[in-house]
C-alpha cells in the first residue's frame, strides 16, 4: 500500500504542476498583455504601466509563475483587482456555500441512484427495469440549468414551497440555509443520479453473474440475501470511483447552476470575475477548482485500493 500511495502521490504532484502551468500560460502568456485585457483597449499608457507594476507584470513570465506558485503554497493568492480584497478571503466566503451545495448534491445523488440501480439490476429485463432505465436516460440528457429552471417554476412559483434564488447565509440558521440549497442541489444531483444509477445497475448485474454469488445461492441464501451481502458490496468499486468523480464535477461545475439560482458561491464568483476581467481571481479560482478535482480523484484512487487490493498492482 505504501508503494501504491507514493506512486499516486507522484502522479498527483505532477498533475497539479501541469494544471497550474496550463492555467498560467492560458491566462498570463497567450492573451498578450493581461493589464490591457483587464483595463480594455481604451486605457491610458500611464494607467497600463501602473497596473503592470502593481501586478508584477513587468517581470519575466517564468518569475511571475514561480511567485504565483510559491504564493499559493503560502496561502497568498494575491489581491482582487475588482474587489480590492485578498482572493483567499473571497474563496473562504464563497466556499461556505459551494462546498455544502456540492456535498448535499452528492448525498442526494447517491441516495437516489444506488437503490434505483440495485432495484433495476435485481429485476433485469422487467417492465420496471425498463421504466427506471428509460427515466435515467432522460435524466442524463437534461441539462442541469434547464432542470433548475423547471424546479423554480414548479416549487417556487406554482407551489411556493422553496425560495427561487438567493442565500440567507448560515448565520440565519441551518434550516434557512439548507432550504435555499434544496432546489439547486436537486438540479445538480438528478442528472448525476441518472448516470450513477446506470453504472450501479451494470456493476450489480455483472457481479450477480460471478461464481461466488452462485455459490452463495447454492448454499441456501435467498436471492435478496445474496444480492445485498455479496453482489452489492463487490459492485461498489466502480460506483465509489464514479461518486468521487461526480463530487469533483459538482464542486467545479456549479458555475451555471449558481447563476440560475443567484447563489454567491465559487461558481458565481468565477462568472463575475470573467465578466469583470479580474484575471487574478480567475487564475486562482481555476487552479483551485482543478486542484480540488485532482485531490478528490487521488482520494478516490486510495479508497478503491483499500476496497480492492488488486488496484495496488503497478499498471492497475
Amino acid at each position: 500500500m505504501t508503494g501504491y500511495f507514493l506512486r499516486r502521490a507522484l502522479v498527483l504532484l505532477s498533475t497539479l504542476l501541469a494544471a497550474s502551468l496550463v492555467v498560467f500560460v492560458v491566462l498570463q502568456v497567450l492573451p498578450g498583455d493581461p493589464a490591457a485585457l483587464m483595463l480594455g483597449t481604451g486605457a491610458r499608457p500611464d494607467t497600463l504601466a501602473a497596473l503592470r507594476h502593481h501586478l508584477g507584470l513587468d517581470a519575466p513570465a517564468w518569475l511571475r509563475y514561480l511567485r504565483w506558485i510559491f504564493g499559493i503554497l503560502r496561502g497568498d493568492f494575491g489581491i482582487s483587482y475588482t474587489y480590492n480584497v485578498p482572493v483567499a478571503e473571497l474563496v473562504r466566503q464563497r466556499s461556505a456555500l459551494s462546498v455544502p451545495l456540492a456535498l448535499l448534491a452528492i448525498v442526494l445523488s447517491t441516495a437516489i441512484a444506488i437503490p434505483v440501480g440495485v432495484f433495476a439490476a435485481a429485476r433485469r429485463g422487467s417492465v420496471r427495469d425498463a421504466a427506471l432505465m428509460g427515466a435515467a436516460q432522460v435524466g442524463v440528457a437534461i441539462p442541469n440549468f434547464w432542470l433548475g429552471i423547471l424546479l423554480i417554476l414548479l416549487f417556487a412559483i406554482h407551489l411556493p414551497w422553496l425560495p427561487a434564488s438567493g442565500f440567507p447565509g448560515w448565520g440565519e440558521g441551518l434550516w434557512p440555509g439548507l432550504r435555499a440549497l434544496i432546489l439547486p442541489a436537486l438540479a445538480l444531483a438528478l442528472p448525476q443520479a441518472a448516470i450513477l444509477a446506470r453504472v450501479t445497475r451494470a456493476a450489480v448485474i455483472e457481479t450477480l453473474g460471478e461464481d461466488f454469488v452462485r455459490t452463495a445461492r447454492a448454499k441456501g441464501l435467498t436471492r435478496g440475501a445474496a444480492l445485498w451481502r455479496h453482489a452489492v458490496p463487490n459492485a461498489l468499486i466502480p460506483v465509489v470511483t464514479l461518486i468521487g468523480l461526480q463530487f469533483s464535477f459538482l464542486l467545479a461545475g456549479t458555475v451555471i447552476v449558481e447563476n440560475v439560482f443567484t447563489l454567491p458561491g465559487l461558481g458565481r464568483l468565477v462568472f463575475q470575475a470573467i465578466a469583470q476581467r479580474d484575471l487574478i481571481v480567475v487564475q486562482d479560482l481555476v487552479v483551485l477548482l482543478a486542484g480540488s478535482v485532482i485531490l478528490v480523484n487521488f482520494t478516490v484512487d486510495l479508497a478503491a485500493a483499500a476496497i480492492d487490493p488488486r488496484q495496488r498492482r503497478p499498471g492497475a
